[in-house]
């Protein structure tokens, strides 16, 4: 992992909140455990700051255009829209590609890459199409045969993107302030409170 992440680019701009990540690596570490992803200390701190930069770029500025965009699809599927917000719709896919770009190692970067070659190459061979051509449904069966590949195996693609789409979208502003009105440091215990008597507050505000 980078050792050094504060000297990362999309990172200097936030030397003033560092004092606002404490509560967000509490959270993300709950979160972590509730998906059942595997956090280092340097990556746990990457998250905390990816998603304290806020103000997701119009274009990806780390993946390639095409990795991006199936990125997006795959992140969509994971955590499609319902009556709840899906991972498009949080940014997600923002939340990847600065990942990628700034906290991964050259390893990670280069399973990354070939992780979404294989899955496109699968898609090619199977449907004649590239992924993001594909209907969901062909997605979800796709994404459903990597996923059973990768069972017997650790730390693969699939894992990866699977526990950054569920970090990024449960530690998301949007996600922590409407769905999930998470409070890491709760008050006084009062049940069965509506939480607008509480202010429907979050710690990714």
């Amino acid at each position: 992992m980078n050792p050094n992440p504060e000297n990362s680019p999309v990172t200097t701009e936030l030397d003033a909140s560092d004092g606002a990540l404490f509560s967000r690596r509490s959270a993300i570490k709950r979160v972590a455990l509730l998906v059942g992803a595997t956090l280092s200390p340097a990556l746990l701190d990457g998250i905390a700051r990816a998603q304290s930069a806020g103000g997701a770029p119009a274009r990806p500025l780390n993946l390639s255009a095409a990795q991006f965009a199936i990125v997006d699809a795959i992140a969509e599927r994971i955590l499609p829209r319902t009556d709840t917000p899906g991972a498009r719709d949080v940014q997600v896919p923002q939340f990847i590609d600065v990942m990628f770009g700034a906290y991964m190692t050259a390893a990670e970067k280069k399973t990354w890459s070939e992780g979404i070659s294989d899955l496109e190459a699968r898609s090619q061979r199977v449907q004649r199409k590239g992924f993001v051509q594909l209907t969901e449904g062909q997605q979800e069966a796709l994404l459903k045969a990597v996923a059973v590949e990768s069972q017997p195996k650790e730390r693969t693609f699939f894992h990866q993107v699977r526990d950054l789409t569920l970090i990024g979208y449960f530690t998301s502003e949007p996600v922590g302030r409407n769905v999930t009105q998470f409070d890491p440091i709760p008050g006084r215990f009062d049940a069965c409170l509506p939480l607008s008597e509480v202010g429907n507050r979050s710690w990714t505000r």
